[in-house]
């Protein structure tokens, strides 16, 4: 593959609950490259109460989704920042709309999707209790909290988001679905995407590492 790993444009595509953020900040600090995330960056601007802030603020208080040609104009003046560097990109483009107005002025080297199945997905989340005041995340099975339904340092309860709950999993994921599609479709008929199966980060994490690693050397 001829990509200048010193520029390297790169996005990650997966459902909710996929990984994603794990193998994104594990790909972040082992090529020391940037991560442009669409949601922290909007968040970021929410919480300063710039102009563009508020706008989004306004659409997401209504419960709509920011609106394509406002998400295009904002990530790509977010992208313009860091221009000289190598980047993963995470969270955009989620049309194929935005994925085409990206490729005008900033096509990506190469794509990669992360395929986990919706059923290890839905289990995953649905075993998921988080403690509020604190943020503290435990997944049942995985690091299980000392006593039931309690948080480790508070001993104060625990409690499931009602986006955790099973039938808005799978709610969640079949909007992805249905969106997330055609750019999948997309960026495959450009001949970059490349696709990591698995069960969870850490099985997935390996796959990544060995396409990636040649890029990088």
């Amino acid at each position: 593959m001829s990509v200048k790993s010193k520029l390297l444009k790169a996005l990650i595509l997966g459902a909710p609950a996929s990984g994603k953020g794990t193998i994104s900040s594990r790909i972040v600090k082992k090529y020391n490259i940037e991560h442009v995330s669409s949601g922290d960056k909007l968040r970021d601007h929410i919480a300063k109460q710039t102009e563009l802030g508020k706008e989004v603020k306004a659409y997401l208080d209504e419960g709509k989704l920011v609106p394509d040609d406002l998400m295009i104009k904002f990530m790509i003046k977010e992208l313009k920042e860091v221009n000289n560097k190598p980047w993963l990109l995470d969270g955009f483009p989620r049309t194929v709309e935005q994925a085409n107005a990206l490729w005008k002025v900033q096509p990506v080297d190469v794509v990669l999707n992360l395929v986990v199945p919706f059923d290890v997905i839905i289990d995953r989340v649905k075993s998921r209790w988080v403690h509020l005041p604190s943020g503290r995340v435990y997944n049942i099975g995985f690091n299980t909290p000392k006593q039931e339904g309690k948080d480790d340092v508070t001993g104060e309860p625990l409690v499931q988001r009602p986006d955790d709950k099973p039938e808005a999993v799978k709610k969640r994921l079949e909007i992805y679905e249905n969106i997330t599609r055609p750019v999948i479709e997309f960026y495959k008929q450009k001949g970059i995407l490349k696709e990591f199966e698995g069960r969870t980060s850490d099985e997935i994490w390996p796959k990544v590492t060995k396409y990636l690693d040649p890029i990088f050397k």
